[in-house]
């Protein structure tokens, strides 16, 4: 093995760096990598096997290239980390959002989101992680005012990762619970049971099912697993100590992930990515033969045009959305910020973005069997047979799982495997978003600190989500700290991209990088169609809000939302701090001239190859005339490099 390098001292005595080539020289298929650290570029010749894929995050190595991966391999390894981080937000999230809005009049609103919001931002945060390899906060170095993105979209990142992983928590509590010879919430244990639960696996004609009934699933989930209380007029209560270990667990094992990096070759990307559809495939099979399943899957596709109006239909489908292809959250920038330079990634967010609609229609068939099985079995509407909230997957999933007649033991097992297998991939990738930009600005301090104070930080944050009344506050940070606040940055980021660096120059970039001009349908909506329909919804929405309610039907106390609000302001104000602070650094004589500076690139905005740096200066300085529609002229200075 041959390293050259123009930097002497750029991987001086770096364990970890000698860790990765280790790893590269040993089990990998590329013969050459380049690996950039600020504006030094390495060459790193290996003469050993085929390298797959190598995944880090660590500062020393701040980018790190696959230079000659085959393109039947780069199919096979980029699109699936990606679609593996996003998942568990379909098969847990989408369900119970859907639910709550009326099933098929959330779906319409949802598919059309998808494509006319969702995809073009998703391949918008590509484009600027992979231009500049650069992460969430440092791509905002080609409008320097609007570096407060970046930070508020990390607030909300982390936000959204400490509920996260009470998620997997109870995921790992399932699956210690689907050892027991008979599934636990398959019976209604008078421990915790109530006079109304009915068993989800005994004859249903013993029972006296009324309106007031509920399956021994839901009665297990809330009573026995979260204890939860009905309304918060005497606080939360105190973090349940079964919760908390499980919650201590998924923490230690992110830490585990974030502190020595990711590896993966291509068959244990293809098992991890292909595992969870088999299982969920499984779960449809058997719910398909369910009485009333048919009646489920008629109500989340058949649409109330009438609720399809309504505007808090329309602010779900487009949070749901940010959540399901993370957009807006920062780490779809930075996970491509480590993709070569020429990476095609057009066809990773069309197949991104595809695979992603399909899991959450398959999760939400899935779910919406059992819940027309529940309206069978009980005589109630679908939209009554239980409550709704981010517990809806631990109740519906478990009842399906249930309904098996042989070894539902082992199908809990691996549904709760599956669970924490995507659930682990998800918030790394969030908690790595946030350790990746506090690296960046703390370079005197190593990573695994970083990492650690992190991971400990948010487990203790995490320790009011399962108190009794924990589930309340999870919806609180959901609703503020997550689309609350993406709503308002990813407004900000399109306006500070495609007015503020120019929707010409964006184009340009793109066409220079890719070799092929976008048409009127990304550049309609990018420029005009999501800032505009983003505004409106979120203004609409905001007028006619009300605030959150308990199991009870009462609002939440006055504190609780003050705190919601809280966060979001917080969160809202990273945009004209950061905004003031770059204008102050800005070199010029007047306040004006400070301005006008922070509104153009930073010197060191661009591709941080240098050559390739110069060659795109000299293409900038070409004119080209702009166009909703591209030419094909235009092209020929792309293909003659």
């Amino acid at each position: 093995m041959r390293v050259s390098c123009d930097v002497a001292n750029a991987i001086n005595g770096s364990a970890i760096l000698k860790f990765y080539l280790f790893v590269i020289g040993s089990f990998t298929g590329v013969r050459r990598f380049a690996i950039r650290k600020s504006a030094c570029l390495q060459e790193v010749h290996a003469c050993q096997r085929k390298v797959l894929c190598i995944l880090t995050m660590d500062l020393t190595i701040r980018h790190l290239v696959i230079a000659n991966v085959p393109k039947r391999l780069q199919l096979r390894i980029i699109p699936i980390h990606r679609w593996q981080y996003k998942r568990k937000r379909n098969i847990w999230r989408f369900p119970f959002v859907a639910y709550e809005n009326g099933g098929g009049a959330f779906l319409v609103p949802y598919l059309i989101v998808l494509a006319f919001i969702g995809r073009p931002l998703y391949f918008l945060e590509m484009v600027l992680g992979q231009f500049s390899s650069s992460g969430s906060v440092k791509i905002w170095d080609c409008v320097p005012i609007a570096k407060g993105i970046g930070y508020g979209q990390a607030l909300a990142t982390w936000c959204v990762v400490t509920y996260y992983c009470v998620l997997m928590a109870l995921s790992f509590f399932y699956l210690f619970a689907s050892f027991q010879a008979v599934l636990p919430w398959t019976e209604c244990d008078p421990e915790w049971a109530t006079e109304n639960c009915y068993s989800t696996t005994a004859n249903l004609s013993v029972y006296n099912l009324t309106n007031e009934s509920v399956s021994s699933a839901e009665e297990y989930f809330k009573i026995y697993v979260l204890k939860k209380i009905p309304n918060m007029d005497s606080g939360i209560g105190v973090p349940d100590w079964r919760l908390t270990l499980c919650l201590l667990l998924c923490w230690i094992l992110v830490f585990a992930m974030l502190a020595k990096g990711v590896s993966s070759s291509g068959k244990v990307a293809y098992f991890t990515a292909l595992f969870p559809y088999v299982v969920l495939i499984t779960l449809l099979i058997r719910g398909c033969t369910l009485p009333g399943a048919g009646d489920g899957i008629l109500y989340f596709i058949t649409p109330d045009w009438e609720k399809v109006l309504t505007p808090d239909v329309w602010y779900a489908a487009v949070t749901q959305c940010f959540f399901s292809l993370s957009v807006g959250f920062g780490p779809i920038s930075t996970f491509s910020s480590y993709n070569p330079f020429r990476h095609p990634i057009y066809r990773d967010s069309t197949i991104v973005s595809l695979a992603d609609t399909f899991t959450s229609i398959l999760a939400g068939v899935t779910i919406f069997e059992i819940l027309g099985n529940l309206s069978y079995e009980t005589n109630q509407p679908i939209e009554n047979v239980v409550e709704g909230g981010t517990g809806l997957a631990f109740i519906s999933y478990p009842e399906a799982i249930s309904k098996f007649d042989s070894v539902p033991q082992l199908f809990a097992v691996l549904f709760f495997l599956m669970l924490i297998t995507l659930a682990i991939g998800s918030a790394s990738g969030l908690a790595g978003c946030i350790i990746t930009i506090l690296s960046d600005d703390l370079l005197q301090i190593p990573r695994w600190i970083i990492t650690a104070v992190v991971c400990a930080a948010s487990f203790l944050i995490g320790l009011v989500y399962v108190t009794p009344g924990g589930q309340y506050i999870l919806d609180l940070v959901d609703y503020f700290g997550g689309g609350f606040i993406i709503y308002v940055m990813v407004i900000a980021e399109t306006i500070a991209v495609c007015w503020f660096y120019g929707l010409e120059q964006i184009v340009k970039d793109i066409r220079f990088m890719l070799s092929f001009g976008l048409g009127i349908y990304w550049k309609l909506t990018w420029c005009i169609f999501i800032p505009i329909a983003l505004a409106v919804i979120f203004i609409y929405a905001m007028v006619v809000y009300e605030p959150l309610k308990t199991d009870d039907g009462e609002p939440y106390p006055p504190s609780a939302n003050a705190a919601g609000w809280l966060v979001a302001a917080i969160a809202i104000l990273q945009l004209p701090i950061w905004a003031a602070y770059v204008i102050h650094k800005q070199k010029g004589t007047t306040w004006f001239l400070r301005f006008k500076a922070s509104l153009l690139p930073a010197e060191e905005w661009g591709p941080k190859d240098p050559e390739t740096k110069r060659l795109w200066l000299d293409y900038n300085k070409q004119f080209v005339r702009f166009s909703w529609i591209p030419n094909p002229k235009w092209l020929s200075n792309c293909k003659s490099r």
